[in-house]
């Protein structure tokens, strides 16, 4: 295995990450990092994750059919769920031979013996679907109340809600921001036993690509990790922070940029850029100490997300609530649920681990869904939430609140 230790200088369009090596011709090896995510072999790109950019494409289609009261169905959105019955309109999706479903709560680190769980993960997200067909929809021209799912002023908006003032439309959404999204990347796709996994090394070092393809193995692992962050269509694929606060993407990408435009935040998202290139650099230079530490910067980083934001919508509720104005709070309070809900499948690199455990995860869950849950959730209830996910992180309350 090639080892390269870490510098940095920066010549021309690359970063070289340069270091002693025992090579008798006394040059000195190179990790070469590209200023934008570009990897070529023979003049030809290494880069491929055309699976994440589909998945990505069908979350979209499926939030968007979650409000559509006229023409969705349980039916309808439970088959776009699992991809079956032709159910999007997008008919590359359905010929695919992918579905959303199949890759929630399904990452090799937490879920590969832990069954029982994802199962239960892949339930809820049915629940979701169930209840917002079947209580939501049905009570479309009702005026919510405590125990009565139906419409909510807010603003010059009508939402909708469910029995207990959630908007199941965001929880769905912000949810699989953590069981799809944050589990492949973290707890999959940069899991070293993904990555290392049969011959996946020696291949890499002997520049061995797959039948008919451009890339190692190593090599589309670390690419399907990236795609699940930057993979969608309106994002560019060289330098997806020269839009991050104007690409139309509505997933995982655009909250990095609302973290990263927080001045308490500012950095993160190019720290994440930065160590998905160097990463995949390493695996092309075989440097895989270098290529580990990378995964630990990703995973701190993208974990802090969905614990920025679940504080910053705890915390907007709670100010609505203590003003008098309670309704107003269930869109942002709906929006904390969904990041809450994804903190299950954060990563503390220290520990290979969430952040927050399960079992503090469901008990604060109960805690929201208690009575008629956010009809009766104290401001109270939601500091003690705000300060318990921010110190599990290491930031302030205050920080993400702005």
């Amino acid at each position: 295995m090639k080892k390269f230790l870490l510098s940095a200088a920066i010549l021309g369009s690359f970063t070289f990450v340069s270091c002693s090596s025992d090579d008798s011709s006394g040059t000195q090896p190179q990790v070469e990092v590209p200023a934008n995510y570009t990897f070529t072999r023979n003049g030809e790109t290494t880069v491929s994750y055309d699976g994440q950019t589909t998945r990505l494409g069908m979350v979209k289609e499926m939030t968007s059919a979650f409000m559509d009261f006229d023409n969705t169905t349980q039916e309808s959105l439970s088959n776009m769920f699992s991809n079956t019955n032709s159910p999007f309109a997008n008919a590359d999706f359905n010929t695919s031979g992918k579905s959303v479903k199949s890759k929630v709560a399904a990452s090799n680190d937490y879920f590969s013996i832990n069954t029982v769980e994802s199962t239960e993960i892949k339930e809820d997200f049915e629940s979701f679907i169930n209840t917002q067909t079947n209580e939501v929809f049905t009570n479309q021209n009702e005026v919510a109340a405590p125990g009565v799912a139906g419409q909510i002023p807010n603003g010059d908006n009508v939402r909708y809600v469910d029995s207990k003032g959630f908007e199941m439309n965001q929880v769905f959404a912000k949810g699989l921001m953590g069981a799809l999204l944050m589990d492949q990347i973290l707890n999959n796709y940069l899991s070293p036993q993904v990555l290392d996994a049969g011959e996946n090394v020696a291949n890499n070092d002997a520049e061995i690509v797959e039948e008919g393809k451009n890339y190692t193995t190593m090599e589309h692992k670390w690419d399907e990790a990236y795609g699940y962050l930057y993979g969608d269509p309106s994002v560019p694929t060289a330098n997806p922070n020269s839009v991050l606060n104007a690409s139309e993407d509505r997933m995982l990408f655009n909250y990095l940029g609302r973290v990263d435009s927080d001045s308490d935040f500012a950095g993160l998202a190019n720290n994440v850029f930065e160590a998905f290139k160097t990463g995949r650099a390493a695996i092309v230079a075989g440097d895989y100490d270098l290529r580990n530490e990378q995964i630990a910067i990703i995973k701190e980083n993208l974990s802090k997300i969905l614990a920025v934001r679940a504080v910053h919508y705890f915390q907007a509720g709670k100010t609505e609530i203590e003003n008098g104005n309670r309704t107003n709070a269930f869109h942002a309070l709906s929006e904390g649920f969904g990041f809450l809900y994804g903190i299950r499948f954060t990563n503390n690199p220290a520990i290979d681990a969430p952040y927050v455990s399960k079992s503090q995860i469901d008990i604060v869950k109960d805690q929201l869904l208690a009575g008629n849950g956010f009809w009766d959730v104290t401001p109270e209830t939601l500091q003690t939430i705000s300060e318990g996910i921010a110190t599990s992180f290491g930031f302030t309350v205050e920080a993400a609140a702005e």
